[in-house]
């Protein structure tokens, strides 16, 4: 994968503009992952803890088609809380950071006023590509 950046452009923080893969391998496309346990059990109503589950579980869906973090090429966030994510971001970068290292992927960030999985704060869904070679 090639992480794609315009010249002249400010540098994104915690994402990329674009990501270019080649045709071959295989394409995963996760599901949008709630945080919840396996057995979908919200362990916390808060944002923080939510966010981490939900990553997990998208990485756990990767894992079982044979991915890696470094794979994903695109992640969308959906989020219920404005103002509480914008005051944990940091936290948030530090749970990213663990789970998916200096990997940004193409992503988005909406806020919407409601997940159909309730006390969901957020969602997230991504799409990931494995080189034929991996």
């Amino acid at each position: 994968m090639e992480t794609l950046h315009p010249d002249g452009w400010a540098a994104p923080i915690g994402y990329a503009n674009g990501i270019k893969v080649p045709n071959s391998g295989h394409t995963i496309y996760i599901a949008g992952q709630v945080g919840w346990s396996a057995d979908q059990v919200f362990a916390s109503e808060d944002l923080v803890p939510q966010f981490e589950q939900a990553l997990k579980n998208v990485l756990a869906v990767l894992a079982a088609g044979g991915g890696k973090p470094e794979h994903i090429c695109r992640m969308t966030a959906y989020c219920c809380d404005k103002p509480q994510y914008l005051a944990v971001r940091k936290q948030l970068g530090g749970i990213w950071r663990e789970h998916m290292g200096k990997h940004f992927p193409a992503m988005s960030m909406i806020f919407v006023s409601d997940l159909l999985d309730h006390p969901g704060l957020i969602e997230l869904e991504a799409t990931a590509v494995i080189p034929a070679d991996s």
